[in-house]
């Protein structure tokens, strides 16, 4: 943690749990994103951020959704260049994208297989109402029975990726802006073991080769102009890559913990969880109200918060982290009254802010302004 972030708070009146932005780490990570982007422009992954007026402060021309509601709400808020990078069977937001001509020139949604467009059809894209598409293709390393990777896309190979873009543009009202490919397994893992970093060199060997066939296969259907890869953990791998027009980010902007082992980079600490002890109920241990915040993905303990204020300071492994109270234990529990602040950083970042409605902006010792997340504007996109 830099200096002046607890006393910053401590002058201030919070209702906690709450969050709080290190402003200047926000600001020194988007400037490494972007230059460990090779000159390609970076796309900033909402999931991993929701929260407006940080997409705002770091002028987010680009942005990747997570909801198609989410997607519908930015787009009237001003943001004009939108990939929605899951596809959704929420109809009633497809329905605004395709009867709101902003929203329709501003969004475009993600789709890898035909029962996609046939959904985006029934929601009223036509000739005259034409809704933008993006085809996700399989990123995940495939050897023999082996599937490394998440389990997203049915479209691994160029063939399928051909016919999945014919299948596009024979329907009426679609038009094929552009194509995804997300290395999950490279951008996602930290350099945990010897074994993931095999996974993950072998993985980018294999995509190199096969991710150039796969858009040269759309583009000769289509000549998209958007190829969309990479993530935070590796969007430097990209800079020379011809067929790439762009690469996204999210969690790189925060920080949070289960970004701390990676060997390309390490992102500052920018976002914080605090909240008050409520109980002593013995020596060595003090429980906060809250912050129980889990991180998505498989279970374990790397998907807790990590108290990391006061310093020495622990999880139980009895508790862990609770919905409603989390014991913290070790030798600094004991100078802990109750009232006083634990402050902890989140496995992941844009998941936990789901959970607060105000996020507490600090630049230079002091709280610069206390903005809404997306639950604090009423954005709750699930």
């Amino acid at each position: 943690m830099r200096p002046g972030l607890v006393q910053a708070l401590a002058d201030t009146a919070v209702t906690a749990p709450a969050a709080v932005l290190d402003l200047a780490a926000l600001r020194a990570n988007a400037a490494d994103l972007a230059a460990r982007a090779g000159g390609l422009p970076v796309r900033v992954a909402t999931k991993s951020v929701r929260c407006r007026w940080v997409l705002d402060t770091l002028g987010a021309e680009r942005v990747m959704t997570y909801s198609a509601a989410e997607s519908v709400w930015l787009a009237r808020h001003g943001h004009a260049d939108v990939l929605l990078a899951y596809p959704t069977t929420d109809t009633a937001a497809l329905a605004r994208i395709a009867a709101d001509p902003l929203v329709r020139e501003r969004v475009t949604v993600m789709v890898d297989h035909p029962d996609h467009l046939r959904l985006l059809t029934a929601a009223g894209a036509g000739p005259r109402r034409p809704v933008r598409v993006c085809l996700d293709l399989d990123a995940s390393l495939r050897l023999g029975p082996l599937h490394l990777g998440v389990r997203r896309s049915p479209v691994h190979t160029p063939a399928q990726a051909a016919a999945a873009a014919r299948r596009v543009l024979a329907t009426p009202g679609l038009r094929l802006h552009g194509v995804m490919c997300y290395d999950a397994q490279v951008a996602g893992l930290a350099d945990s073991s010897a074994a993931v970093r095999a996974v993950k060199t072998l993985s980018t060997r294999e995509l190199g080769r096969r991710r150039p066939e796969l858009v040269a296969a759309v583009r000769e259907v289509a000549d998209v102009p958007l190829v969309n890869v990479g993530g935070t953990g590796s969007l430097h791998l990209y800079g020379r890559s011809g067929e790439v027009t762009e690469v996204t980010a999210g969690s790189g902007l925060l920080g949070p913990t289960l970004f701390d082992g990676y060997r390309a980079f390490r992102p500052r600490p920018a976002l914080f969880l605090v909240s008050p002890v409520v109980r002593r109920p013995g020596r060595r241990v003090a429980t906060v109200f809250s912050t129980g915040f889990t991180a998505s993905g498989p279970p374990g303990r790397d998907r807790l918060p990590t108290p990391v204020h006061p310093p020495g300071l622990r999880l139980t492994r009895a508790e862990g982290a609770g919905e409603v109270q989390t014991p913290v234990a070790g030798a600094g529990a004991d100078a802990l009254r109750v009232g006083d602040l634990v402050w902890f950083r989140p496995a992941k970042s844009g998941e936990q802010l789901e959970r607060v409605s105000t996020v507490h902006v600090v630049e230079d010792g002091t709280v610069l302004a206390s903005v809404p997340t997306y639950r604090g504007e009423g954005g709750c996109f699930g």
